[in-house]
Protein backbone atom coordinates (compact mmCIF):
# COMPACT_ATOMS: atom_id res chain seq x y z
CA UNK A 1 0.00 0.00 0.00
CA UNK A 2 2.64 2.40 0.97
CA UNK A 3 4.37 2.66 -2.36
CA UNK A 4 5.92 6.06 -3.43
CA UNK A 5 2.70 6.78 -6.04
CA UNK A 6 0.44 6.22 -2.90
CA UNK A 7 2.26 8.37 -0.74
CA UNK A 8 2.63 11.18 -3.66
CA UNK A 9 -1.50 10.77 -3.76
CA UNK A 10 -1.79 10.41 -0.22
CA UNK A 11 0.52 13.80 0.49
CA UNK A 12 -1.82 15.69 -2.38
CA UNK A 13 -4.66 14.99 0.26
CA UNK A 14 -2.87 15.82 3.15
CA UNK A 15 -1.77 18.91 2.05
CA UNK A 16 -5.79 19.80 1.08
CA UNK A 17 -6.44 21.71 4.15
CA UNK A 18 -2.81 23.88 4.18
CA UNK A 19 -3.64 25.07 0.61
CA UNK A 20 -7.32 25.36 2.25
CA UNK A 21 -6.07 27.81 4.94
CA UNK A 22 -3.98 30.13 2.52
CA UNK A 23 -6.62 30.57 0.23
CA UNK A 24 -8.39 31.98 3.27
CA UNK A 25 -6.85 35.04 3.72
CA UNK A 26 -7.49 36.86 -0.10
CA UNK A 27 -5.78 40.52 1.35
CA UNK A 28 -2.78 38.02 2.00
CA UNK A 29 -0.71 38.66 -0.76
CA UNK A 30 2.31 36.18 0.29
CA UNK A 31 0.34 33.62 1.33
CA UNK A 32 -1.54 33.52 -1.85
CA UNK A 33 2.09 32.88 -3.26
CA UNK A 34 2.58 29.94 -1.03
CA UNK A 35 -0.84 28.59 -2.04
CA UNK A 36 0.50 28.83 -6.08
CA UNK A 37 3.32 27.26 -5.02
CA UNK A 38 1.82 24.40 -3.02
CA UNK A 39 -0.82 24.31 -5.88
CA UNK A 40 1.49 23.96 -8.40
CA UNK A 41 3.54 21.30 -6.17
CA UNK A 42 0.17 19.20 -5.67
CA UNK A 43 0.05 19.22 -9.69
CA UNK A 44 3.47 17.84 -10.15
CA UNK A 45 2.65 14.85 -7.72
CA UNK A 46 -0.39 14.44 -9.45
CA UNK A 47 1.59 13.64 -12.89
CA UNK A 48 4.55 11.70 -11.30
CA UNK A 49 2.54 9.41 -8.95
CA UNK A 50 0.81 8.25 -12.38
CA UNK A 51 4.19 7.85 -14.32
CA UNK A 52 5.84 6.14 -11.43
CA UNK A 53 3.01 3.53 -10.78
CA UNK A 54 3.05 2.87 -14.58
CA UNK A 55 6.67 2.76 -15.06
CA UNK A 56 7.13 0.56 -12.05
CA UNK A 57 4.68 -1.52 -12.54
CA UNK A 58 3.57 -0.77 -9.06
CA UNK A 59 -0.47 0.32 -10.02
CA UNK A 60 -2.37 -0.34 -6.95
CA UNK A 61 -5.95 -0.57 -6.08
CA UNK A 62 -5.66 1.86 -3.48
CA UNK A 63 -3.77 4.20 -6.18
CA UNK A 64 -6.24 4.02 -8.95
CA UNK A 65 -9.24 4.56 -5.94
CA UNK A 66 -7.43 7.07 -4.64
CA UNK A 67 -6.12 9.60 -7.63
CA UNK A 68 -8.89 10.83 -9.30
CA UNK A 69 -10.60 11.44 -5.55
CA UNK A 70 -7.48 13.68 -4.42
CA UNK A 71 -7.91 15.49 -7.68
CA UNK A 72 -11.53 15.92 -7.34
CA UNK A 73 -11.13 17.34 -3.73
CA UNK A 74 -8.67 19.33 -4.86
CA UNK A 75 -10.49 21.00 -7.60
CA UNK A 76 -13.65 21.47 -5.26
CA UNK A 77 -11.34 22.62 -2.54
CA UNK A 78 -9.76 25.94 -5.00
CA UNK A 79 -13.06 26.27 -6.75
CA UNK A 80 -15.30 26.57 -2.79
CA UNK A 81 -12.91 29.01 -1.49
CA UNK A 82 -12.37 31.00 -3.98
CA UNK A 83 -15.87 31.62 -4.57
CA UNK A 84 -16.18 31.89 -1.19
CA UNK A 85 -13.64 34.43 -1.11
CA UNK A 86 -14.84 36.57 -3.82
CA UNK A 87 -11.80 35.73 -6.24
CA UNK A 88 -14.09 34.14 -9.37
CA UNK A 89 -15.07 37.98 -10.03
CA UNK A 90 -14.63 39.89 -13.52
CA UNK A 91 -15.62 42.91 -15.15
CA UNK A 92 -18.87 42.88 -17.33
CA UNK A 93 -20.60 39.96 -15.32
CA UNK A 94 -19.34 40.69 -12.14
CA UNK A 95 -19.87 36.91 -10.51
CA UNK A 96 -21.51 34.82 -13.12
CA UNK A 97 -18.19 33.42 -13.26
CA UNK A 98 -19.06 31.76 -10.45
CA UNK A 99 -21.35 29.19 -12.66
CA UNK A 100 -18.29 27.94 -14.50
CA UNK A 101 -17.03 26.85 -11.49
CA UNK A 102 -20.87 24.74 -10.80
CA UNK A 103 -20.89 23.68 -13.78
CA UNK A 104 -16.99 21.69 -13.52
CA UNK A 105 -18.01 20.59 -9.99
CA UNK A 106 -21.14 19.21 -10.71
CA UNK A 107 -19.80 17.34 -13.61
CA UNK A 108 -17.31 16.00 -11.24
CA UNK A 109 -19.84 14.87 -8.83
CA UNK A 110 -22.17 13.33 -12.10
CA UNK A 111 -19.11 11.52 -13.49
CA UNK A 112 -17.88 10.07 -10.44
CA UNK A 113 -21.29 8.32 -9.65
CA UNK A 114 -21.79 7.08 -13.30
CA UNK A 115 -17.85 5.69 -12.95
CA UNK A 116 -19.06 3.71 -9.59
CA UNK A 117 -22.31 2.74 -11.55
CA UNK A 118 -20.80 1.45 -14.35
CA UNK A 119 -18.24 -0.69 -12.25
CA UNK A 120 -20.42 -2.23 -10.75
CA UNK A 121 -21.03 -3.64 -14.53
CA UNK A 122 -17.52 -4.44 -15.29
CA UNK A 123 -17.59 -1.62 -17.89
CA UNK A 124 -14.53 0.96 -17.79
CA UNK A 125 -14.53 4.32 -19.09
CA UNK A 126 -11.51 5.44 -20.95
CA UNK A 127 -10.45 9.31 -20.28
CA UNK A 128 -10.44 10.94 -23.52
CA UNK A 129 -8.14 13.43 -25.33
CA UNK A 130 -10.82 16.52 -24.78
CA UNK A 131 -11.29 14.85 -21.11
CA UNK A 132 -7.46 15.48 -20.82
CA UNK A 133 -7.80 18.78 -22.25
CA UNK A 134 -10.62 19.73 -19.87
CA UNK A 135 -7.94 18.84 -16.77
CA UNK A 136 -5.05 20.99 -18.27
CA UNK A 137 -7.11 24.23 -18.80
CA UNK A 138 -9.08 23.51 -15.31
CA UNK A 139 -5.50 23.02 -13.87
CA UNK A 140 -4.34 26.25 -15.30
CA UNK A 141 -7.23 28.95 -14.61
CA UNK A 142 -7.02 27.67 -11.01
CA UNK A 143 -3.44 27.76 -10.83
CA UNK A 144 -3.85 31.49 -12.37
CA UNK A 145 -6.56 32.89 -10.31
CA UNK A 146 -4.84 31.94 -7.51
CA UNK A 147 -1.53 33.93 -8.79
CA UNK A 148 -3.67 36.97 -10.02
CA UNK A 149 -4.26 37.27 -6.31
CA UNK A 150 -0.67 37.20 -4.96
CA UNK A 151 0.90 39.63 -8.01
CA UNK A 152 -2.30 42.35 -7.82
CA UNK A 153 0.18 44.22 -9.67
CA UNK A 154 0.46 42.23 -13.16
CA UNK A 155 -2.04 44.29 -14.69
CA UNK A 156 -2.85 45.05 -18.61
CA UNK A 157 -4.02 48.27 -19.44
CA UNK A 158 -6.66 47.36 -22.09
CA UNK A 159 -7.87 51.37 -22.73
CA UNK A 160 -11.55 50.90 -21.36
CA UNK A 161 -10.40 48.55 -17.95
CA UNK A 162 -7.45 47.74 -16.42
CA UNK A 163 -6.98 43.39 -15.90
CA UNK A 164 -5.01 41.69 -13.58
CA UNK A 165 -3.94 39.43 -16.27
CA UNK A 166 -3.13 35.80 -14.57
CA UNK A 167 -6.76 36.53 -12.97
CA UNK A 168 -8.13 37.08 -16.44
CA UNK A 169 -6.25 34.23 -18.15
CA UNK A 170 -7.97 32.03 -15.00
CA UNK A 171 -11.13 33.61 -15.75
CA UNK A 172 -11.22 33.06 -19.59
CA UNK A 173 -9.47 29.23 -19.21
CA UNK A 174 -12.31 28.91 -16.82
CA UNK A 175 -14.32 29.06 -18.62
CA UNK A 176 -12.81 27.12 -21.47
CA UNK A 177 -12.67 24.26 -18.72
CA UNK A 178 -16.37 24.53 -18.47
CA UNK A 179 -17.62 24.18 -22.12
CA UNK A 180 -15.08 21.12 -22.27
CA UNK A 181 -16.78 20.06 -19.07
CA UNK A 182 -20.37 19.91 -20.98
CA UNK A 183 -19.26 18.52 -24.01
CA UNK A 184 -16.84 15.48 -22.09
CA UNK A 185 -20.16 15.12 -19.47
CA UNK A 186 -22.08 14.13 -22.21
CA UNK A 187 -19.82 11.96 -23.79
CA UNK A 188 -19.78 9.94 -20.32
CA UNK A 189 -23.43 10.32 -19.83
CA UNK A 190 -24.04 8.79 -23.31
CA UNK A 191 -21.62 5.70 -22.59
CA UNK A 192 -23.43 5.61 -19.20
CA UNK A 193 -27.14 5.56 -20.72
CA UNK A 194 -26.06 2.49 -22.58
CA UNK A 195 -25.86 0.16 -19.92
CA UNK A 196 -29.32 1.77 -18.29
CA UNK A 197 -32.28 -0.25 -18.70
Amino acid sequence: MLTLPNILTLSRILALPLLGFLLWWPKWEFGYGLAFGLYCLMGITDYFDGYLARSSGTVSKLGVFLDPIADKIMVATVILVLTAQGILRGPYVGDMHVIAGLVILVREIAVSGLREFLGGLQVSVPVSRLAKWKTTFQMISLGALILGVAMPWWNLDLGAIVVNLPHTVGLTTLWAAAALTLVTGWDYLRVGLKHMD
